[in-house]
């Protein structure tokens, strides 16, 4: 059997600070004309490969996680093959219809309808008009905008945008199916049910290649998971929870994560600007890994408020080396009397993690940030900033627990005991 898709050698460049122009066969010929007149650019330092000599093979039917963190090259890959961008080194085969769903509204077009956009994303995709006819209802019903139907797409909204498009998508029947992160627009609900329809496109045989930073969707959908960092292809294994680790704890057991510095000035956003997160002991001092756990861990997070609502909370979450959510907790999760005042300007979020609480083992302590019953600014699993801690030894004063404990946490209770 041939795989459906061939990645061979695949290296994309980008001049920084330059908008890549779209050209047309004239300007290529006028450029080719003005060749032999042009001095070489000896300029080198302001460019930027966001992709460098990736290769593999894709068979019909897997279904690939494709991860890393933001900036790493994985929505260039996806553009790639979409033929949106081209490569600058490399060849990529194609065999099968591809549909791909990488930014909202990508194929849409503006001053036509949602029913209009069905029929011109069908032919886009070449089919024929009976077979558009024949996935309309579905797509319709699968979308829920049966009511703005007729409406100009320009006024809908980017929720709305997200379900046709997606929609349109995975009901086409493309043999091979891109998609990226755009499903963190809609709401929960709406994800699950985009999830569910690509588990039914790939038990049809079709191939899902699938951009996400939320690791529980990648291990719960593909089969198979692709690691990238700085462009290169650093993993590629059926093993999907090993690569899952590898992007969420490194790949050393020993290598300190326990402090995030924001150097790079990411996680941009109207709200809150993240800064520092790190972690302490009791006496403010550095705490290095791993920790005892008959220690109490005081948890920093340095956050710049850009612009303040009322509605904003800040906390954080614990993820065990399976990548679940242990707990989350918030700076007004207490009584309102006891919140802070907050405004514009850069605050220290201060929490304490108890000693003997957490088990043996690695977490993850993850910024979460939202707007309360709005919308989230960094939502738990996917798009917030973390570290790492390590614990190990001090779980118990009993000589029957000097080793790791079982189950997921550790505490360790009074008790009382009375004969009756």
């Amino acid at each position: 059997m041939q795989p459906i898709i061939e990645v061979k050698g695949l290296s994309k460049r980008y001049r920084i600070g330059e908008k890549q122009p779209y050209y047309s066969f004239r300007d290529t010929l006028a450029d080719l004309a003005k060749a032999p007149f042009k001095q070489k650019n000896k300029v080198k330092n302001n460019t930027f490969w966001a992709l460098k000599d990736i290769s593999f093979k894709v068979m019909p039917g897997e279904v690939i996680g494709i991860i890393g963190r933001n900036g790493a090259g994985k929505s260039t890959l996806l553009k790639i093959l979409s033929r949106i961008t081209p490569p600058t080194k490399g060849e990529v085969t194609l065999r099968g219809r591809v549909a791909s769903l990488l930014e909202v509204g990508t194929g849409f077009h503006p001053e036509l309808t949602g029913r209009e956009n069905i029929y011109l994303n069908g032919a886009i995709l070449g089919m024929k008009r009976g077979e558009i006819n024949d996935k309309f209802n579905e797509i319709v019903e699968f979308a829920e905008i049966s009511k703005f139907l007729d409406t100009p797409v320009k006024f809908y909204s980017s929720g709305m945008y997200m379900r046709l498009a997606f929609a349109i998508a995975a009901h086409l029947d493309p043999e091979i199916l891109l998609v990226d992160e755009v499903l963190a627009v809609g709401d929960i609900e709406f994800q699950k049910k985009c999830l569910g329809k690509m588990k039914d496109v790939s038990k049809q045989g079709r191939t899902v290649l699938f951009v996400s930073h939320n690791m529980n969707a990648v291990e719960q959908l593909c089969n198979r998971c692709f690691l990238i960092d700085e462009g290169n292809l650093q993993k590629d294994s059926n093993n999907v929870r090993t690569v899952t680790k590898t992007y969420l704890f490194g790949e050393k057991l020993d290598k300190n994560f326990s402090e995030w510095i924001n150097t790079n000035n990411d996680y941009i956003n109207q709200w809150v600007k993240p800064v520092k997160i790190f972690v302490e002991d009791s006496k403010q001092g550095k705490i290095n890994m791993p920790i005892s756990n008959n220690n109490d861990i005081w948890l920093n997070m340095e956050i710049e408020i850009k612009e303040f609502d009322p509605a904003l909370q800040i906390g954080y979450g614990i993820y065990n080396e399976e990548n679940y959510l242990l707990y989350c907790s918030f700076h007004n999760d207490i009584e309102e009397k006891f919140w802070p005042v907050l405004k514009k300007g850069r605050y220290v979020f201060k929490t304490k993690i108890s000693k003997r609480f957490l088990n043996e083992g690695k977490y993850r302590i993850e910024l979460l940030a939202s707007l309360y019953y709005r919308s989230w600014i960094f939502e738990p699993g996917r798009n917030g900033p973390s570290i790492t801690i390590v614990i190990q030894g001090g779980l118990s004063d009993s000589p029957y627990w000097m080793i790791r404990r079982l189950g997921a946490l550790a505490p360790v209770n009074k008790w009382k005991v009375s004969k009756q």
